[in-house]
């Protein structure tokens, strides 16, 4: 039977390796050519394009959706949802997963590929539900992950779950890319004993492994594979579709794509690519560190990003290391969305610390909580009392807890910013990043602002700009020159001299005194020369400043943690944490800021009366900036 194959070159290949920065106009311009190739079906939305497309693109992600649909016509659309958390870092209520996915039937999608990060049963079982009710294709999930308690016969448990909830089909998802050939053999051949069903293998290249197993699970039984166009596969992305193609060219597994289709989108992308890669887009082929630390490919190339703008890139290393001894904390979660935001935040924060579990993200305490399911195997005791102190952890399934969201979120947003139901849901699942971009879209289109991504852009030409300055030893003057330069013109100063040439190389700089020889340069001014000079600087128009963050009178204050963005409150329309004048206890949340796509709620760490409030909400904050003045 001919190999089924489906591109992920427009959701999970970018994610990978670009930072899921592709814009919508570089899909049109080669969607209709993607559509003729002849792929089983198109993996276009879901995972992180939707946050991206709100929080650095300035785009719309519904209409990105109905723009692909509208160009490709023949193959099915494909996207990925994380079960209760929808396509968020938590879960979500019922009623908001209910028409979420009722709304991406109408706008395009045919296909779900439905997982919990956990492997919860429980958090799959109302989007299963959901998505045969509109008439979508529902393919479950197993999230392949390797540690003690991960074994073949649990897996297949998952599975059997899922099959008894409605499945049609089933992927193994391997985000890390550290399924062996062997492992996988073994995998499907219990796996097609035992369930009846479609399966479909879902690798990441990144320990170059995943052709190899593709070919052994596909001995084995499984129907269809993920891949994308050779310039947007390997490394943290799935194995390019041209290698695939030639290594069952022979076989009953051929699959009938059309290579001159593939020519030119693989012509396309290496076109683009350096137009759309970060700057530091790593240049490895081979990751084998990812059989130890386990991160998935999409978080691999964010969490590179997120160093970055941490100003933190070369502790990636330490970060690498305390990933596992954090995953075994709590109880070996895959490290798949959100847990791999979770587990991997977390263990920036511990090195950035210099101290574990000193900041404790919200989502690390509702995990341990058990508001994202079961952990796989029980957390380590002593961490879990740090986190959670007195509270308790929960045994039900999370949305359990929850009450309908959808009829306060329509309350709560501005009508003029929402121009239909799609919007509401938006801001459901991202209210401060959906708010942002409803708020940009209503300026006319000269007045809005370079989006985040176009300012990154820019950055990342700068740097380029200055890298490609001349070295140091061939620069005309380092830092001993001017500390030379300023002794020299003391000197000047001292003996009266008008003007001075220095030569280095090629290169001439002259300096001249503004004032008559034999005049010195530290000769008394008189009140009249200091009245008139001053008017003189007066009428001068000021030079245009940079807006500076409130600064502090020199009290004691509170400080960012870490860069990331400020939130005087928990969310739009909520109470802030804080006021000046009010008196707070240690412990007692004073703000948040959110980096790395988790909050972290900043406490006081002492008893304390608040000044001011030093950085406007929602603001960008540098680690170490005061963000309140307190009062001890």
């Amino acid at each position: 039977m001919p190999l089924r194959i489906t591109d992920t070159t427009l959701r999970d290949a970018h994610q990978s390796l670009w930072a899921t920065r592709m814009r919508t106009c570089d899909i049109l311009n080669i969607i209709d050519t993607i559509d003729n190739a002849g792929y089983y079906s198109l993996e276009v939305w879901g995972g992180a394009t939707f946050d991206v497309c709100l929080r650095f693109l300035r785009e719309n992600p519904w209409e990105r959706l109905r723009l692909i649909k509208k160009g490709a016509k023949k193959t099915p659309l494909q996207m990925l949802l994380r079960g209760q958390n929808i396509l968020g870092y938590r879960n979500y209520p019922d009623d908001v997963l209910d028409r979420f996915i009722a709304l991406a039937c109408e706008n395009g999608i045919d296909i779900f590929r439905i997982f919990d990060a956990l492997n919860d049963t429980r958090n799959l079982e109302h989007a299963i539900k959901c998505v045969k009710q509109h008439g979508g294709h529902a393919q479950g999930t197993i999230c392949y992950t390797i540690s003690p308690v991960h074994t073949v016969k649990k897996y297949v448990q998952v599975a059997k779950e899922q099959v008894q909830m409605g499945i049609d089909s089933l992927c193994i998802k391997d985000m890390a890319g550290i399924l062996s050939p062997i492992s996988a053999e073994k995998l499907i051949s219990a796996l097609m004993s035992e369930v009846n069903i479609p399966i479909q293998l879902h690798c990441h290249a990144t320990s170059g492994m995943a052709s190899a197993t593709y070919v052994e699970g596909i001995r084995a039984g499984a129907g269809a594979i993920d891949c994308a166009i050779s310039p947007m596969a390997g490394f943290s992305s799935q194995p390019p579709v041209e290698t695939m193609l030639a290594i069952f060219e022979e076989t009953p597994y051929h699959a009938n794509l059309d290579i001159d289709a593939l020519r030119k989108i693989c012509k396309y992308f290496t076109d683009i690519a350096p137009s759309r890669q970060l700057s530091h887009h790593p240049t490895n082929i081979i990751d084998p560190e990812i059989l130890i630390h386990h991160i998935p490919g999409g978080m691999i190339s964010n969490l590179r990003n997120q160093l970055q703008q941490q100003n933190a890139l070369d502790k990636l290393d330490e970060v690498l290391a305390e990933l596992p001894r954090v995953r075994a904390d709590m109880g070996y979660p895959p490290l798949v969305t959100p847990t791999s935001q979770i587990v991997g935040v977390q263990a920036v924060m511990n090195v950035i610390a210099g101290e574990r579990y000193a900041m404790i993200p919200q989502e690390t305490k509702d995990y341990v909580q058990g508001l994202y399911g079961r952990s796989p195997a029980p957390m380590d005791p002593e961490i879990k009392k740090k986190i959670l102190g007195k509270e308790k952890a929960i045994t039900c399934r999370p949305a359990d807890l929850m009450e309908p969201l959808l009829p306060k979120a329509t309350k709560d947003i501005d009508p003029k910013l929402i121009n239909n139901e799609e919007d509401i849901i938006s801001y459901c699942l991202f209210p401060e990043q959906a708010l942002e971009y409803f708020k940009w879209r209503l300026l006319p289109s000269e007045q809005r602002p370079p989006s985040p991504a176009d300012q990154e852009r820019e950055k990342i030409g700068q740097e380029k700009v200055a890298s490609s300055s001349p070295h140091p030893e061939k620069q005309f003057m380092g830092s001993k020159d001017y500390k030379e330069l300023h002794a020299l013109i003391d000197k000047v100063n001292e003996l009266h001299i008008n003007e001075i040439i220095i030569k280095r190389d090629d290169v001439s700089l002259s300096l001249k005194s503004t004032k008559p020889a034999g005049k010195s340069s530290t000769a008394p001014q008189t009140k009249q020369q200091v009245q008139t000079e001053t008017q003189v600087a007066e009428q001068q128009p000021p030079a245009p400043e940079a807006p500076k963050p409130e600064a502090p009178s020199g009290g004691p204050t509170i400080d960012a943690p870490l860069h990331g963005t400020f939130y005087i409150s928990s969310g739009p329309g909520k109470p802030p944490f804080v006021k000046p004048g009010d008196m707070v206890k240690a412990g007692d949340p004073v703000c948040i800021v959110e980096a790395m796509k988790l909050f972290n709620q900043i406490k006081a760490a002492s008893n304390c009366q608040i000044v001011r409030i030093l950085v406007e909400h929602g603001k960008p904050v540098q680690k170490g900036q005061p963000m309140l003045e307190i009062k001890l």
